[in-house]
């Protein structure tokens, strides 16, 4: 590890420890990583300054950040009210203050403290979203606080009460197809005292529960035709056999780790969408 002090585009200098290897690998991928802590109320924006082969970070302030989803052009952000749309105003090419891209905040949908977790946008460019709070698949409201689409059968209403902590969305071909929730409860709460070995993973189209005993699992994400998630609570990173309904680790992950994502082609850059707890 390195102490190499960062200093970030905020009102006050903070360090920032990573790997000796960190920044080159960054430029040699040519991706930046955006990290979300709901803990500090944190949107980070992480990168590499290739002459100098240093760490470069910025961050800004929303009550509760949360969940992130990223095109070429547009990071969408859920925070403890609002649902925001960050734009990047640089033209193809162009810089600010040798940065290729500069996100300004554009639209906040305000919709209330109704927990958003996973963010996504669909083929028909719909934004749609994870409601914890309403357990369900949302989407946006000009009236209310959102506009359900979805919620697992064994959850009996669209009610403002966390019952079975449904959290992760994964898409495939444009379309929501698998979520994560840490139990079947239809109880308020009634997912904490099953956060052991109660965690599901459930197919929206069918709405077949194709897995079962898992720990608080989140973050589910379709890559190279196999549907990968985190089994959060026992920190591993891992896929599901869906011949056998079996969760297969394959790393692990130290702490407690309830977001990540894929490497993601997006125009010219490679990015990688990561969350923190």
């Amino acid at each position: 590890m390195n102490n190499d002090r960062a200093i970030l585009n905020t009102s006050q200098e903070h360090e920032i420890f990573g790997d000796r290897d960190l920044p080159s690998w960054l430029t040699s991928q040519q991706i930046s990583l955006a990290c979300t802590t709901y803990q500090t109320s944190r949107l980070m924006l992480i990168g590499a300054v290739p002459e100098t082969n240093r760490i470069s970070a910025f961050w800004r302030i929303f009550d509760r950040a949360m969940g992130l989803f990223c095109t070429p052009e547009r990071i969408y952000l859920s925070s403890k009210y609002q649902l925001w749309q960050l734009d990047n105003v640089l033209a193809e090419g162009g810089q600010h203050q040798g940065y290729d891209r500069l996100y300004i905040p554009r639209i906040a949908h305000t919709t209330g403290d109704i927990d958003i977790h996973d963010i996504a946008v669909d083929k028909n460019n719909q934004i749609i979203f994870i409601s914890t709070l309403f357990n369900c698949i949302a989407t946006l409201s000009d009236r209310h606080s959102c506009k359900p689409l979805w919620k697992p059968q064994f959850i009996s209403q669209y009610i403002n009460e966390d019952r079975c902590h449904l959290n992760g969305l994964a898409m495939v071909a444009g379309e929501a197809k698998y979520v994560t929730a840490s139990s079947q409860s239809d109880v308020v709460d009634g997912w904490r005292d099953r956060r052991k070995n109660g965690g599901i993973v459930i197919d929206i189209e069918s709405n077949d529960i194709i897995v079962t005993g898992l720990s608080m699992p989140h973050s589910p994400r379709w890559y190279q035709d196999k549907l990968w998630l985190l089994n959060s609570g026992r920190g591993e990173l891992g896929y599901v056999d869906l011949e056998t309904g079996k969760f297969e680790a394959i790393a692990f992950c130290p702490g407690y780790v309830p977001r990540t994502s894929f490497l993601a082609k997006l125009g010219n850059c490679w990015t990688l969408e990561t969350e923190g707890w």
